[in-house]
């Protein structure tokens, strides 16, 4: 019989030195890659195009979590944001089993920040404040 597995246990790593406060998301989103096609027709041929494979392509990773006024990650994107100063990072998603033991892992190389945002603030709702981290990398591999 296969399990298949929640995906509601997961960490998220920051390289080696990444905090304990700094791996605990409570959204991951993007884990997505697809093969790029480039389209070319042929002289005289009018019945199809070719399709050719030209690379890999790699969606934006999103992660969400309840905003930290402190952290490493949080001081990492406002130095790539406000002072424009990117130090790539390789970043590691697992996703864990109920013992806390790894069953899946993906790395994304390179990977720096593009997007940070906080959600609404609204007086009529008692709401966490979310901020949401979107970075973007140069390729990723299944562990």
């Amino acid at each position: 019989m296969y399990d298949i597995p929640v995906v509601f246990h997961f960490k998220v790593e920051f390289g080696a030195a990444s905090s304990d406060q700094d791996n605990r998301f409570q959204e991951v989103a993007g884990l997505s890659a697809e093969v790029a096609t480039e389209e070319f027709r042929e002289g005289g041929l009018n019945e199809y195009a070719h399709r050719v494979p030209t690379g890999a392509k790699y969606g934006n990773l999103v992660l969400k979590r309840g905003f930290i006024k402190d952290s490493d990650v949080g001081k990492w994107f406002r130095a790539a944001i406000e002072n424009f100063a990117f130090e790539p990072k390789d970043i590691t998603v697992t996703l864990l089993n109920e013992e806390h033991e790894p069953l899946a892992s993906w790395s994304f190389i390179g990977a720096y920040p593009v997007k940070w945002s906080l959600s609404d603030f609204k007086a009529q709702e008692n709401a966490l404040a979310v901020e949401s981290l979107e970075l973007t990398y140069r390729s990723f591999r299944k562990g």
